[in-house]
């Protein structure tokens, strides 16, 4: 049985995952790599971001790290054949719906933030983003002609009380583990299923979890509530467009999104996803100076999430951590060091 496989996909993807590659070969000499094709890649090769095969064998492996996908060559393939057509069919056929997404800052990034240090130093919390429901997979979505010549575009947002209760008690065990908070962000003024979200949430916290402390929250205060006082946060649940969108502004305050992981668990027992939260970055692809951090950090993880490895885990972050102490940096972080280099810096501290 494949432990961790391997998806590089596209842009700098396949140069940080090879950086992971490296430290699970110095880590552990038991752990079962394996490696498949994976978004514009395997459109170009097999026709498909995602084949049949890709995915049957994701679901066979404990867990699953991929690099990121997409790019401009393929800005014109149909809808279901792009790169992240890809991403959306892994995510659903592994079942994961919690996305995963801390926001911490590394004590010695503490000056690379865009904010104040006193704003920035110790921050620690967690978004937990509903992934597999919500606007991204809404029926129905088209653009549709009209009769005066120009057109229409419906996007369909949709949850479900079980979608929203399954999601939000991942936030309330994650809190109980951490400071004992959750901040539930939706739009319950002004969307229907921001009013079914805050209805659910708080009747799940009533009924299950009164020992956390629980604040609703709109999720446009949220985004401005994140860079004006971060620290206020422990863990904030919310659906699937909000939390893509306040995950990339969290990320970005701890001074580059080279640096932060995610993970996307499902059911117990079932495979889970792990991914650094940045893009292909297709605008310095192949010049080796992508920070591999956030990948090697999503390969701690999978670990401790889902290979049962915590104390390989602790190992990985507290060697990311000497690195950075060491003052190891890529051009995102004001550094020269290259892709390669930098995970040397974190293999000389294993």
């Amino acid at each position: 049985m494949t432990d961790l496989l391997l998806l590089p996909g596209d842009g700098i993807g396949p140069e940080v995952i090879e950086q992971v590659r490296r430290v699970a070969g110095r880590l552990t000499n038991d752990l079962v790599l394996d490696e498949r094709d994976f978004g514009g890649k395997s459109f170009d090769l097999h026709g498909a971001p995602l084949t049949d095969e890709a995915l049957a064998t994701a679901k066979a492996s404990k867990a699953v790290l991929m690099g990121a996908v997409g790019g401009p060559q393929w800005a014109d393939a149909p809808r279901d054949k792009r790169p992240e057509a890809g991403l959306l069919g892994l995510r659903t056929g592994m079942q994961v719906f919690a996305n995963l997404r801390p926001a911490l800052c590394f004590q010695p990034l503490a000056d690379a933030s865009s904010l104040k240090r006193e704003v920035i130093e110790g921050l620690d919390f967690m978004i937990v983003r509903e992934l597999t429901g919500g606007v991204y997979f809404g029926q129905p979505r088209f653009i549709e002609d009209l009769p005066d010549g120009s057109q229409r575009a419906v996007d369909t947002q949709v949850y479900t009380t079980a979608e929203i209760e399954r999601v939000a008690r991942v936030a309330f065990e994650l809190a109980r583990g951490r400071r004992n908070k959750v901040h539930s962000a939706e739009k319950s003024n002004v969307m229907e299923t921001g009013l079914l979200w805050r209805r659910v949430v708080t009747a799940l916290h009533q009924r299950e979890y009164p020992d956390v402390e629980l604040e609703h929250i709109l999720a446009d205060n949220a985004a401005m509530q994140i860079v004006k006082n971060p620290k206020q946060f422990d863990v904030m649940v919310t659906d699937n467009l909000f939390g893509d969108v306040l995950s990339d502004i969290s990320a970005q305050l701890t001074g580059s999104m080279g640096m932060l992981p995610s993970a996307a668990l499902g059911a117990p027992g079932m495979p889970g996803l792990y991914e650094p939260i940045h893009g292909s970055a297709p605008d310095i692809a192949g010049q080796g100076i992508a920070n591999p951090l956030a990948a090697i950090l999503s390969f701690e993880m999978a670990l401790r999430w889902s290979l049962g490895r915590a104390e390989v885990a602790d190992r990985l972050y507290a060697a990311v951590q000497r690195a950075l102490e060491n003052g190891a940096r890529t051009p995102d972080l004001g550094g020269k060091l290259t892709t390669h280099q930098m995970g040397d810096a974190v293999l000389a501290e294993l």
